[in-house]
């Protein structure tokens, strides 16, 4: 992807001349700002591998290298809050035929039943985490189909995946069902399947829509996360179908149960297709509740408003303007890589900041929706990362981009991550190393 420091950094070293987004800078030290959303100029003190100080440009080197970054744009590493890793590169072997939600759950649905051993699902994993740990991402929460008897295969195989990749990227795990499924022998499932995310310290989800007794099924799944002491994160309304309305149930009953974890809801897409006066009510339900929103609008692009022979008229992502104004916490994410939930992306959250400013207008100004995946992302996820903190592992993206417009202009542009103070190697891995898990190729 190009290297910005011609020998790398090694530890130590005084990054001068670089930009720097004001509104990521934690803590007291740093230049003076006026506004969050400035981009400010600065030089960067790293030693010992950890971000010691942040100065006002040209502020006179001390013993270390010194490397002039001539304007380049710096960030934290990057936080994913919404991911598939157990799906990711099924799409050789099983693309979506259509391109619809429906045709996206049956495929995977099979190649799930015929192909997810632990030994599929570690080489696929790896392969995508190695390209998000190049592109510059440093956390990521992933769901991960938790069905029996899958649960028994995928759970154990992430949480040694998850020891592994300590110290590269932080790994957080959701279980992810459809709620329905609480319908049949939902007590005894939901024990289970809570129980074991427990173990694994993970998260506490489900896939929720409009189905009979939906109340009383989301009670059942806050109820079982106060007990252990779970955060909770779902899947809502990803759908276009102004009848779906279950981002409201979730917020009555957090505020009615009075949960007091974390709580999450992706996609809501039906938001957009709302009466103004409706989408406020469920809004300012959602800022009582504390709930935090994250939007996928590269995967809900690809799959909402999609018909055959028609062009699609609606962008199918949810109201992040409107939920930011109320204080509510947004956030972006991946979502789903080549498999039949979207066909294409390679987890480099860059690219889904460029997508998600032009697609959900996230510009004019700018101002400080780096935010969305960065500090707003570990925030949720209560990790340390995202933010430019003096004192902390020296883990930073430096870009020969030096503003956003040229950021967003060529996001593929050369960029450089650096980890603990030092340069990594960013070359990402070939996809011919998942040819042997492709049984048949399919364009």
């Amino acid at each position: 992807m190009g290297r910005i420091l011609t020998a790398g950094l090694h530890g130590s070293g005084y990054l001068k001349n670089a930009t720097i987004p004001a509104c990521l800078i934690a803590g007291q030290d740093g230049p003076a700002v006026q506004d969050p959303g400035d981009l400010i100029a600065a030089d960067l003190e790293i030693a010992d591998g950890k971000l010691v100080r942040i100065l006002p440009a040209g502020t006179p080197a001390g013993l270390h290298g010194v490397f002039d970054l001539d304007g380049g744009l710096v960030l934290p590493t990057l936080v994913d809050l919404h991911t598939h890793l157990d799906k990711g590169h099924i799409w050789p072997r099983k693309a979506n035929p259509d391109g619809t939600f429906q045709g996206a759950l049956q495929a995977v649905g099979d190649d799930r039943t015929a192909n997810w051993t632990a030994q599929d699902l570690r080489a696929r994993m790896e392969f995508a985490l190695k390209s998000a740990y190049a592109h510059g991402t440093s956390a990521i929460r992933t769901h991960l189909d938790s069905l029996p008897p899958q649960d028994a295969v995928t759970w154990p195989l992430f949480e040694e995946i998850r020891d592994e990749w300590a110290g590269r990227i932080d790994l957080q795990g959701v279980c992810l069902f459809g709620i329905d499924r609480l319908m049949e022998d939902g007590r005894s499932y939901l024990e289970c399947i809570a129980d074991r995310v427990a173990t694994a310290g993970g998260v506490l989800g489900a896939v929720t829509y409009m189905v009979p007794g939906l109340d009383r099924l989301l009670e059942a799944v806050f109820r079982a996360a106060m007990e252990r002491g779970l955060d909770v994160d779902f899947h809502v309304d990803e759908t276009l179908d102004p009848a779906a309305v279950s981002l409201r149930h979730i917020a009555e009953t957090a505020i009615r149960t009075g949960f007091q974890g974390r709580i999450v809801c992706g996609h809501c897409c039906s938001l957009s297709v709302h009466d103004e006066a409706e989408a406020a009510k469920t809004l300012d339900l959602v800022a009582r509740a504390g709930i935090a929103i994250v939007s996928l609008p590269m995967c809900n692009m690809y799959l909402q408003d999609r018909q055959a022979g028609r062009t699609p008229r609606r962008r199918g992502v949810t109201l992040l303007h409107e939920m930011r104004a109320r204080g509510i916490p947004v956030a972006v994410a991946s979502d789903n890589t080549r498999d039949p939930f979207y066909a294409y992306g390679d987890l480099d959250l860059v690219e889904v900041y460029t997508q998600a400013t032009r697609i959900l207008h996230l510009d004019h100004p700018i101002a400080d929706w780096i935010g969305t995946v960065t500090g707003v992302p570990a925030d949720i996820m209560n990790v340390p990362h995202g933010r430019l903190r003096p004192g902390a592992p020296a883990d930073l993206v430096l870009f020969r981009a030096r503003d956003w417009n040229e950021l967003l202009s060529r996001p593929c542009g050369p960029r450089e991550v650096v980890r603990a103070g030092y340069s990594i190697d960013s070359t990402l891995p070939d996809y011919r190393e998942l040819d042997p898990l492709m049984q048949q190729r399919q364009v």
